[in-house]
């Protein structure tokens, strides 16, 4: 494989509405994580060396946690995941036109962003 595929920093937690400012009000009131409001109206925490971002999922019944890997090439690094029989899963959430990544599930069926890192 010609890109190496590595972890990225960012974890996004999906959350269903009805459990949305309990699920804001814990990382920031219970635990203490700093807040992240650069990026307003999402909403983020500093979590270690990483960003938490806890996002409203109107359509989804529970939470789900979604992971990003970083790569220097995405085309490459697709090839690759598409020949080991990685499932492409684009449609779960719209990325930007010409956005340099795209998404992909574990066996496990965890959603990861798989992206260059300038590819915002």
């Amino acid at each position: 494989m010609t890109a190496k595929i590595y972890g990225g920093i960012d974890i996004a937690i999906k959350v269903p509405p009805h459990q949305y400012e309990a699920t804001i009000a814990f990382y920031r009131d219970v635990i203490g994580l700093e807040p992240i409001t650069a990026k307003a109206p999402a909403i983020g925490f500093e979590f270690g060396p990483n960003k938490l971002w806890i996002d409203e999922a109107p359509a989804m019944s529970q939470a789900e946690v979604w992971l990003e890997f970083f790569t220097s090439d995405f085309d490459a690094a697709a090839d690759h995941l598409d020949q080991a029989g990685v499932v492409r899963c684009d449609a779960v959430e719209k990325l930007p036109e010409g956005f340099k990544g795209g998404w992909i599930t574990s066996p496990a069926n965890i959603v990861h962003l798989v992206r260059e890192p300038d590819a915002w």
